[in-house]
């Protein structure tokens, strides 16, 4: 924990607290403050001005990483007849009905994301207590519930996430690896800001997107100048 500690120490004198960076600047320098001995997540923090107590100013929605997140994601569907045989072409790690359903009523929990057809939904819906706290219950609002599961399942593997905005307002959202060259993290960072920009409620009042950060998952964050990161949308796909 000591180790731990000074490393961390060390790391934030390299940081200026009060510096706002360019995202040009900022995509640079995180990689240089990445030292853990594992290949650390870089991941995207976005403050915005909604109330997320009102359920029409909630911020929601998915993408499709351009670069990928580095991750090797488990994917289970939830599927029967035809549509389970598609969920295995796609590259599912596990299909099933019923029997998932009980599998995970006992406690199993040894996948990263659930996507279901439409038809099973009505069964898979009784998990809600289970997955729903976790994230991880499928739900046609943030596009894991699609009758063209082979498609839903390679967008996934692609590099598909979700963003939500949490109870303090705030987006956390993944964009890739350590490892990657800035210009990946770039592309990442740039398709994450057009959603989210894209996402905002129609009953959001005053300023949107009030703060952005950028850290990797063991080490401290890189505040943005907002209105550059924002520019980075201008013309993206």
């Amino acid at each position: 924990m000591a180790k731990h500690g000074k490393r961390l120490t060390d790391l934030r004198k390299k940081v200026d607290p009060q510096h706002l960076y360019q995202p040009t600047e900022a995509l640079d320098f995180i990689k240089e403050i990445s030292t853990a001995k594992f290949d650390e997540t870089i991941e995207c923090h976005i403050r915005t001005g909604v109330d997320p107590r009102h359920a029409d100013q909630m911020v929601r929605g998915s993408i499709v990483l351009p670069a990928g997140t580095g991750k090797r994601v488990r994917v289970l569907a939830f599927a029967q007849g035809d549509k389970a045989h598609e969920a295995e072409e796609a590259g599912a790690d596990i299909v099933g009905y019923e029997d998932l359903i009980q599998r995970i009523q006992g406690g199993w929990m040894e996948f990263d994301v659930a996507v279901a057809t439409p038809d099973v939904m009505a069964a898979v819906g009784r998990l809600g207590r289970v997955l729903g706290p976790r994230g991880l219950l499928p739900n046609p609002r943030t596009g894991t519930v699609s009758p063209d599961i082979g498609r839903l399942i390679r967008e996934v593997r692609a590099g598909r996430v979700e963003f939500r905005v949490d109870r303090t307002a705030v987006i956390h959202v993944p964009i890739g690896k350590a490892s990657f060259e800035p210009d990946r993290l770039r592309e990442n960072l740039t398709a994450l800001l057009d959603a989210v920009v894209r996402a905002k409620p129609q009953a959001a009042r005053g300023q949107y997107i009030h703060s952005i950060a950028l850290a990797p998952s063991m080490g401290p964050a890189l505040m943005l100048e907002v209105q550059p990161a924002l520019a980075l949308t201008s013309g993206a796909a």
